[in-house]
């Protein structure tokens, strides 16, 4: 048995502490807010000084999810028994939700959250408020569960 099979909370809580971490560096270190959605719409702007840093921010994200692949490949198991195509379209959908709000959970969840801005606070019980009720919703209409 190894230390993730010990209790069921301790992969999300090494994730919690690995995200804190990873958005106190980039705050520390480079004077930015880790808000996802912000670098990737920066990203895919013009090329400036801002990019490579952005561009390495999001390469990391990406690696981070191919050793994990490498590392527990249940972990990438769509559970949702819904096709790629909508989970495509959800993703795109999520993205530009981002672009109407303003930013993401990142930014506004765990950034803002945590420097007490009420923009944020806002924002994040918005974001789940819509969350809950479209999954509600879609289900209800759908008959999915």
């Amino acid at each position: 048995m190894n230390a993730l099979q010990l209790s069921p909370f301790l992969p999300a809580l090494l994730g919690g502490a690995l995200i804190g971490i990873a958005v106190s560096l980039l705050l520390l270190v480079n004077g930015r807010v880790a808000g996802v959605s912000g670098i990737l719409g920066g990203a895919l702007q013009k090329r400036d000084q801002d990019f490579l840093w952005r561009v390495a921010f999001l390469l990391g994200l990406l690696g981070g999810g191919v050793v994990l692949q490498f590392l527990a490949p249940a972990a990438f198991v769509n559970t949702t028994n819904r096709g790629w195509v909508i989970l495509a379209i959800a993703g795109f959908l999520v993205g530009y939700g981002t672009s109407l709000g303003s930013g993401c959970t990142s930014g506004h969840g765990i950034c803002g959250l945590s420097r007490f801005s009420p923009r944020s606070l806002a924002a994040t019980l918005a974001f789940m408020l819509f969350g809950i009720l479209t999954a509600t919703l879609f289900r209800m209409i759908a008959g999915v569960q």
